[in-house]
Parts: structure tokens; sequence; C-alpha cells
């Protein structure tokens, strides 16, 4: 559960098109900034925003893809699988599921942990 000034933000973000739109497409397949730009219909710079925003509440994971030429860039995957919101006790507090994080990432996740 997270605190009020949370769900507002959540609320806001998910509120905006661009952040749905971003989270909608990533929810299939993993995405760059550039094919979210053209499948959102928004600018690269608009893009990147609400990647940040997104990744503030761990909504959206990002993932390093190489190049056969040796260049790199970031593809994005929805993390986001369920939101609870309720209203209890004159408060209300979200609840958020996310999808389990890929192979790559739980093994980085329990080589870090034995150190």
């Amino acid at each position: 559960m997270t605190e009020d000034s949370d769900v507002r933000a959540i609320g806001a973000l998910l509120e905006d098109e661009y952040a749905r739109a971003i989270l909608i497409q990533t929810s299939t397949q993993e995405m760059s900034a550039q094919e979210l730009s053209e499948a959102c219909n928004a600018s690269v710079s608009t893009i990147y925003r609400r990647i940040e925003r997104l990744q503030e509440y761990e909504l959206l994971e990002e993932s390093l893809q190489l190049d056969r030429d040796g260049h790199h860039y970031n593809t994005y995957t929805a993390r986001l699988e369920r939101i609870e919101i309720e209203l209890e006790n004159g408060e209300f507090t979200i609840e958020l599921e996310y999808r389990e994080a890929n192979a790559a990432d739980r093994f980085t996740d329990l080589f870090e942990g034995l150190r």
C-alpha cells in the first residue's frame, strides 16, 4: 500500500494519455523510445519524460539492447499488472501488482544479494 500522495500522483500519471499509451504498447512487447514515439504519435522528448515518470513508480522496466554495429539503446516493458484503489477509514490507498521481472534481472538480483 502507498500513501495518499502516491495515490494522487499515480492517478494523475495514468490520466495522462501518453503514459497510458506507453503502458498499453509495452504490455505486449518491448519497445524503444523511438518506436514508442511512432506508436503513440508523440515526440521522443515527450516519451522520455513519461518513461521517467513511469519508472518513478516502477511501472516500466528498462533493458539495454545491443545492435550488431556495436551501438546500444534501451527498450521498455510494462511491469504493471494490476492496480487496486481502496477508500477505507477516510483515506485512499493504492496497491500495485507488478509482473515478474525477466530472468536476467532475477539472476542479477540473486547475484547482488550474495555479495
